[in-house]
C-alpha cells in the first residue's frame, strides 16, 4: 500500500466578506416559489412596530432548495441530540401585506 494521499479533484475556496460575516437577525421567513426558483425573504419583526422590512432575500433553484431542506433538517437533528427538542410555539397570526407579488 502506498502512503501517498490522493489529491481532491476539485477544491472550493469560500471567502466570507466582513460585511456578510456579522449576519442578519431574522425572526420571520416568507417563502415563495415559481417553476424555476424558490425565494426566501428573511424579515425582522419588532413588537409593536407596524412595519417590517425584508433584511435579506435568497433565491434558490428547486434542486438547491431541496438540498438546503435536507441539510437544515440534519443540522436541527444534531442540535436537538445535544441540546434537546426545540419547542415551537405557534406565533399569533400576523396579517401580512407583502406588496405586489409576481413570478419570474
Amino acid at each position: 500500500m502506498s502512503d501517498k494521499k490522493v489529491p481532491n479533484e476539485k477544491q472550493l475556496n469560500i471567502a466570507l466578506d466582513e460585511s456578510v460575516a456579522d449576519g442578519v437577525y431574522s425572526n420571520l421567513a416568507i417563502i415563495n416559489h415559481s417553476m424555476s426558483e424558490f425565494i426566501v425573504d428573511f424579515i425582522t419583526v419588532m413588537p409593536g412596530a407596524p412595519k417590517a422590512r425584508v433584511k435579506s432575500r435568497i433565491i434558490l433553484t428547486p434542486e438547491h432548495a431541496k438540498r438546503f431542506h435536507k441539510a437544515l433538517g440534519e443540522n436541527i437533528q444534531r442540535f436537538e441530540n445535544v441540546n434537546g427538542i426545540i419547542e415551537t410555539n405557534e406565533p399569533p397570526p400576523i396579517p401580512l401585506n407583502f406588496g405586489p407579488t409576481g413570478e419570474a
